[in-house]
């Protein structure tokens, strides 16, 4: 069977319904679900963090792969109706970053470019590009995941430049001496 209605026109009663009975949907998207939540017009702040509890039970561990895939989706949605000082957001993006580094070590991702670090997000609705799927290192790149950890590939060939220019150095050094 397909869902024949969008996640985001849905009341909390049918919520539990399709959660209780996602394995007999072969359209059923958990990034959609979560995402419907927080855009859901219909659903007061008490039934969005109740149907996004009873979602939990379900699906965990896609919603912490989120994370990866969807980070602003993620925070979106662990924060549902909780005030957040800039402190406690600034600690929860801490926290996404550290564990979006655990979660690629653990699956052994190389890469970086899915979800959507792997489209063009600007905030432009006029854009041309909006959705485009682009490489990491492209110009129309909008953002990417790094981490501090990672090697700066401007620091090596600075340091590449010094060791040459160090290495002719002591060659000119040695042949005055040689000279004198």
């Amino acid at each position: 069977m397909t869902l024949k209605i969008k996640f985001n026109e849905l009341n909390h009663d049918e919520y539990i319904f399709y959660i209780d009975n996602h394995k007999k949907y072969k359209d059923f998207n958990t990034l959609g679900l979560y995402r419907s939540i927080i855009e859901n017009d219909k659903l007061s702040l008490p039934e969005k963090i109740a149907t996004r509890d009873y979602a939990h039970k379900s699906f965990k561990k896609s919603f912490d792969f989120l994370q990866l895939k969807d980070p602003k989706t993620f925070v979106d949605v662990s924060s549902l109706g909780i005030n957040l000082t800039k402190a406690d957001e600034r600690k929860m993006w801490d926290d996404v970053i550290k564990n979006q580094q655990i979660i690629l070590n653990d699956k052994r991702i190389k890469h970086r470019n899915f979800g959507t670090h792997s489209k063009h997000d600007c905030p432009y609705d006029d854009c041309i590009y909006k959705g485009l799927m682009v490489r990491p290192s492209s110009r129309l790149a909008w953002g990417s995941m790094h981490f501090d950890s990672d090697k700066s590939r401007y620091q090596q060939k600075a340091k590449s430049d010094r060791r040459k220019m160090d290495r002719k150095r002591e060659q000119v050094i040695i042949s005055d001496q040689i000279d004198n």
